[in-house]
């Protein structure tokens, strides 16, 4: 006899009885040895259901049912030739009942008379019942394990099944209970990772505002100076306009002195155009550009025109470093293109040059250039933006993209300034990576070019 056989039950005796459960449970262990979950469930009833000569195995797991009820949700049945549906039934009027109680039921035969409202008993022609709690290790019933056939059940057949069932039921027990250790684990984990995804978004969100909050201190220095020439010149036209006034009134006057007050009234009046103009031209390039990092939305944008904007709002803390920046674009590139997190990236690469790739300061020049090519049948907006600082180390090119990830730890650095920028990339449909060759920190980007 194989290892996996099971010998047909038959006339027991106490040898014979010993005999034929160990080879069943042999045989039962061998084809389950390496099943785990629902495959391992649905090996064994089918196995049990041969071993122990019935019709029916089922395993089933105590669940509260949709009325409120208590009652049994079947995680595998063998139904004589193949696997039934799994269903569910309340406990009461049912044997299942007092398995719960952790009491092995047995009923040899006339479990219909026994339980007459178990219409499940009708419907499967049962006659003879034994069933097995699944009990944890903390006590716990967790499911029921029974063997149900349409033939009453012998004395010899209900000492097997006996043996074999209180086996598998403990196994069982433990397959569910590893079961339920994983959900909480699963559980725990989606838990925490959501947590963790949702502060890390709050980061984010702050990295952006403080970005943001530098930026307004930039542009309100750089804004302080025309408009403080503006007023001093202002003040100035005030006592020229004066001037003229006395001139014009008095009784005599030279036409040379007329000419050179309305020049200095001239020269100054140009002077606050020139610097209200300068600005105003900060403040619209700072505006649009709080705008665009505050919305998401896709607008046609003249690539060119629109990175010098963003450039010239970050004109001050450039200039504070001595950064030159060139804009290598084609003029008049109109591409649709969310404008918000496009400025997001653009303002990100600068100030990631500006913070670290020039330690000493500068001067340093930051070059970006690209054009849109065409690949495969669709159209890419391809760019490379690159500077001639201090370039990166091999463990700083593998982390750039990293979050939390700095070279400015306890110096203000955060470490999510090149991570929002990958971030924001591949919400776009795009990619982002850093050159490993050449001076300087050199990031290549790859846009679609939506129609």
């Amino acid at each position: 006899m194989s290892n996996n056989s099971v010998p047909e039950p038959g006339l027991y005796g106490v040898d014979g009885g010993r005999v034929l459960a160990e080879a069943a449970l042999r045989a039962i262990t061998d084809s389950t040895a390496r099943a785990r979950g629902d495959d391992f469930l649905r090996l064994m009833v089918r196995d049990l259901a041969r071993a122990l000569d019935v019709h029916y195995v089922i395993a089933g797991r105590v669940a509260v049912l949709a009325d409120g009820a208590e009652g049994i949700r079947t995680l595998a049945v063998w139904g004589g030739t193949d696997y039934l549906d799994n269903m569910e039934y309340s406990l009461r009027h049912t044997p299942c009942q007092d398995v719960t109680d952790q009491s092995m039921c047995f009923h040899a035969c006339g479990i219909q008379a026994d339980y007459p409202h178990d219409t499940l008993l009708v419907d499967m022609g049962a006659d003879s019942y034994i069933g097995m709690p699944m009990i944890d290790t903390e006590g716990t019933t967790l499911g029921i394990l029974s063997a149900i056939d349409t033939r009453p059940m012998s004395e010899d057949k209900r000492l097997l099944a006996l043996s074999l069932l209180s086996i598998f039921a403990t196994r069982c027990a433990a397959e569910l209970q590893h079961q339920d250790r994983e959900q909480l684990l699963e559980q725990k984990v989606r838990q925490r990772t959501d947590a963790l995804l949702a502060a890390q978004a709050i980061l984010v969100e702050q990295e952006k505002m403080v970005a943001l909050g530098a930026l307004v201190a930039g542009v309100a220095h750089e804004v302080n100076t025309p408009i403080g020439v503006a007023v001093t010149a202002s003040s100035s036209l005030s006592s020229y306009a004066d001037e003229l006034v006395r001139c014009v009134t008095s009784e005599r006057v030279s036409r040379s002195t007329l000419v050179a007050t309305a020049e200095r009234l001239r020269d100054a009046a140009l002077l606050i155009e020139r610097n209200l103009a300068r600005a105003a031209d900060l403040i619209g390039n700072f505006k649009q550009l709080a705008v665009d990092q505050g919305s998401d939305h896709v607008m046609q944008l003249d690539v060119r025109d629109h990175a010098l904007g963003v450039v010239s709002a970050h004109g001050p803390e450039l200039r504070k470093v001595g950064i030159e920046v060139e804009i290598a674009l084609p003029a008049g590139l109109l591409l649709r293109l969310d404008a918000g997190r496009w400025s997001q990236v653009l303002s990100n690469l600068l100030m990631n040059s500006a913070k670290h790739g020039y330690p000493d300061g500068g001067p340093g020049r930051v070059v970006l250039r690209g054009d849109v090519v065409l690949e495969d049948g669709a159209r890419w907006l391809l760019l490379e933006f690159s500077d001639d600082g201090a370039g990166l180390t091999r463990e700083v090119r593998e982390r750039l993209f990293e979050p939390f990830f700095t070279t400015k730890r306890g110096q203000g650095g955060s470490g999510l300034g090149m991570h929002i920028v990958y971030t924001i990339m591949h919400q776009m449909g795009g990619h982002v990576a850093v050159a490993a060759d050449g001076p300087g920190c050199r990031v290549k980007l790859r846009l679609p070019v939506r129609d």
